[in-house]
């Protein structure tokens, strides 16, 4: 099946794919060939791409996402979201350190408006600090 990355900077990731894990706002879904058609809503998370039915775990690709639209048609899987990094674009311990700064703003917040900044931020370094990790694993 064809599948289609697309951020505010363009094609992030354009190729056939086996299947595709992505993290919706119903919860984590898994895409083969032949799925029915989706539209859906997904939330902070990994999208894991398997290229072809025989790739071992240490050939997945990941990618960090924020949220975004997800559509699966006749024609393949579109993702649209405003960010996307790919695990080797994230260094392992500088998401750990970006990580823990979140965890002290979250700590450290007086305000709502603090506490729902450092959360969202939180959230997001969750879920890089998940992928650089995932990429550290299968390197090893």
């Amino acid at each position: 099946m064809n599948f289609e990355l697309v951020t505010l900077d363009g094609v992030k990731f354009q190729a056939e794919a086996y299947s595709v894990v992505l993290p919706t706002a119903a919860g984590q879904i898994t895409v083969l060939p032949g799925h029915e058609p989706l539209l859906s809503q997904l939330v902070p998370g990994v999208i894991t791409i398997r290229r072809n039915k025989s790739d071992a775990d240490t050939h997945l690709e990941h990618y960090a996402t924020y949220g975004g639209v997800l559509e699966i048609s006749s024609k393949g899987v579109r993702v649209l979201v405003d960010e996307a990094a790919h695990g080797d674009e994230i260094n392992l311990a500088e998401a750990q350190r970006a990580h823990d700064e979140a965890v002290r703003l979250k700590h450290d917040a007086k305000t709502q408006v603090e506490l729902d900044r450092a959360q969202t931020l939180l959230e997001r370094r969750g879920v890089q600090l998940h992928v650089a990790e995932l990429r550290h694993r299968h390197r090893k």
